[in-house]
């Protein structure tokens, strides 16, 4: 199995300033500068378009292993996915303050920080970078 989705030395801040999307450049910015504060890493690049911050080894039960994000988002048409190492379901509680979102496995969704607590998505975020410290 190849792993595709790998950190890179692309540059965050020209990935940033060619979005033509000015809320998804306006809230990239934002996420950048919470992530960066909560977490005390360096963005990066990670595959083409995620942008990540800190880095986690995994070793499944297959034996398969990588590197992953501690953290990270990555913008797609009309939303936002932000990326967890931990299941999003552990933050059940949390999800009920922060808005209008979705869940996957390790993921949460949103179309804009517009529509969300960004306390609580903070909040967040500081307790899934500490898991995966934790794991």
């Amino acid at each position: 199995m190849t792993v595709k989705t790998i950190p890179t030395h692309k540059s965050v801040s020209k990935f940033i300033s060619g979005l033509s999307d000015s809320k998804q450049k306006q809230d990239s910015i934002e996420l950048i500068k919470s992530m960066s504060h909560i977490t005390n890493c360096e963005p990066i690049i990670w595959g083409e378009s995620i942008i990540g911050f800190g880095k986690v080894k995994y070793k499944y039960a297959s034996g398969t292993e990588g590197e992953w994000m501690k953290v990270g988002f990555s913008l797609r048409k009309g939303k936002i996915s932000l990326y967890l190492t931990c299941d999003a379901s552990d933050f059940s509680q949390e999800l009920k303050d922060l808005g209008k979102h979705k869940t996957g496995k390790g993921c949460i969704y949103i179309k804009s920080l517009d529509e969300i607590n960004l306390s609580v998505l903070r909040d967040i975020i500081t307790k899934a970078f500490k898991k995966s410290n934790d794991e």
